[in-house]
């Protein structure tokens, strides 16, 4: 489902500025921003999931008590509750289920598509050409009218109205200008801190969403989804910078692929069994939060290091890195 193009446009955008940040950032800043980021996320994300298992318990109450009023015994059919600000709780909006091809935004897909080959032909040049030459920077340059084009484009349709999100009922149908703005603003921030953490953004967005109003399922599938590009352009381009290892980066897809299969699966049985969707939400914390004290303390180990040797933590060159 495409249903925020401009938001992933500006993501892109920040991701190569973010890649750029990472070669010229010391590592223990990294390790402080990754500490801080995840664990305030998770703080949030964690809050979330509590806001909306009380949402989902009123909901549940209430159905008990049209269940005790009207007589009935089963048990009524679970339904996610719209999650945006004003949305009402009981609304319905189930709609018939159509195949996966009809879900598709296929104009808003070809302009995801779009704009992640033209980041790759850029990046692709920039690499033929000496590092910081007129050439070079006039390519990277080149990134930000075909970003600000598209989500220019995108925010437009939506601000006219021509385009609507469904995901979080009455609130998608109307957009100001200073909304559009400010998602854009969010999306290169998350495409910045993906970049420089080298984590796709989707450890960004999904929070982020959900503070958007987007239901967790949606907001689970769309990072998943936008992460198919971030990830993928912060891959080529740390393979051009030298510092993507190939056979760690297999393993870590195969793992990732497995695990991602069975937990959608344990997850989709879990929200049917207990009628909660906030699991979802409860499980992006703690992954969050796990990431963070693994990662964290990796880098912390790191840096202690070479304080005791008396390494050189400071910044470096961008155009006297050696790739």
């Amino acid at each position: 489902m495409i249903w925020h193009c401009s938001f992933h446009q500006c993501s892109c955008l920040g991701i190569s500025i973010g890649v750029a940040f990472n070669v010229v950032v010391a590592d223990w800043m990294v390790t402080m921003l990754l500490l801080v980021l995840f664990l305030g996320t998770s703080t949030k994300a964690f809050f979330k999931g509590v806001e909306t298992w009380k949402k989902e318990t009123i909901m549940k109450e209430e159905d008990a008590r049209k269940q005790a009023t009207n007589g009935v015994g089963s048990e009524v059919e679970y339904t996610p509750i719209p999650s945006g600000p004003g949305s009402d709780i009981a609304k319905d909006t189930r709609n018939e289920e159509v195949s996966m091809l009809e879900n598709v935004y296929w104009k808003e897909f070809g302009l995801l598509v779009f704009v992640w080959v033209s980041f790759l032909g850029i990046q692709i040049a920039m690499n033929q050409t000496s590092k910081c030459s007129t050439i070079y920077w006039v390519l990277n340059m080149l990134q930000i009218p075909i970003s600000v084009g598209v989500s220019g484009y995108e925010a437009a349709s939506l601000y006219k109205g021509r385009r609507q999100i469904s995901s979080v009922g009455d609130q998608g149908k109307t957009f100001t200008s200073q909304q559009l703005t400010i998602y854009c603003i969010f999306g290169v921030l998350a495409g910045i801190v993906g970049g420089l953490l080298g984590i796709g953004g989707g450890f960004v967005m999904g929070p982020l969403f959900l503070e958007l109003g987007v239901p967790p399922q949606v907001s689970s599938a769309t990072a998943t989804f936008a992460m198919t590009f971030s990830s993928s352009m912060s891959v080529v381009e740390y393979y051009l910078l030298k510092r993507f290892p190939v056979p760690y980066a297999l393993y870590f897809i195969a793992v990732a692929a497995i695990s991602a299969i069975v937990g959608q699966h344990i997850v989709r049985k879990l929200i049917d069994v207990l009628g909660r969707a906030s699991l979802i939400i409860f499980v992006l914390a703690f992954t969050i939060l796990v990431s963070a004290v693994s990662l964290g303390g990796v880098g912390i180990v790191a840096m202690v290091k070479k304080i005791e040797n008396h390494e050189y933590m400071g910044f470096d060159d961008l155009c006297t890195y050696d790739s």
